[in-house]
């Protein structure tokens, strides 16, 4: 059988997610892999140099794939900082949603310390140059060495409160994980509110609901 050419890096994803999901193992070898899969060893390393370097992007495919769906929508572009940022968490979900066996494989033995999975890394830089895109309001602190810090800061916050949502999702049990889309919307205005500084109410109801559903923090 003439070997497969017109692979692509998602294509070969594919082809691992739907392995590790079968075998619940990462392939012995490149060689097998590319083997089982009808196409050349060599077409694996145009695009990752080991399976760890393609588990790292299977995250950043999640979120390649729902940038492109959030872009497909002409009304986005016209969204303000927290309705694009609300779109893209409950677009963003619905992908893992869709791929939950295999997220739940890969993050089972990291759920609780999600923050230093190095599967995630590409994830996290993508993100980042996501939350930069919104250039979301902040507070006019006329120094630019204040403003590099402030911005940081939104970044890495904004990357705990999204691997707070991940772990609250894994551990999610109601029907089509509609607990989730609540901490979202909940977590996100509560996020937006303590920016415009108008945080009580938000805070409060956040606190209330992280409360009842006894939320493990512990990332």
């Amino acid at each position: 059988m003439a070997k497969k050419k017109n692979i692509t890096a998602e294509d070969i994803i594919s082809f691992y997610m739907d392995y590790v999901l079968e075998n619940e193992k990462q392939p012995s070898s490149v060689y097998k892999f590319s083997k089982s899969n009808n196409f050349d060893e060599a077409i694996f390393y145009n695009f990752f140099n080991s399976f760890e370097t393609l588990e790292k992007e299977v995250f950043n495919a999640f979120y390649n794939h729902t940038i492109r769906a959030l872009k497909a929508d002409k009304a986005y572009e016209d969204f303000n900082s927290r309705t694009k940022l609300l779109s893209f968490y409950y677009t963003f979900f619905e992908m893992l949603t869709a791929n939950r066996s295999y997220v739940v494989y890969a993050l089972s033995k990291h759920k609780n310390k999600l923050k230093n999975v190095s599967m995630l890394s590409s994830l996290k830089k993508s993100f980042a140059t996501y939350i930069t895109s919104l250039e979301i309001e902040t507070i006019d602190l006329k120094q630019e060495k204040l403003e590099k810090i402030q911005q940081k800061t939104i970044i890495e916050s904004a990357w705990l409160q999204l691997l707070i949502t991940i772990k609250f999702w894994l551990d999610d049990t109601s029907s089509s994980f509609e607990k989730t889309d609540i901490f979202i919307e909940k977590s996100v205005n509560t996020t937006f509110d303590l920016l415009d500084t108008k945080p009580l109410q938000s805070i409060i109801d956040l606190g209330k609901f992280i409360y009842k559903e006894k939320v493990n923090m512990n990332l």
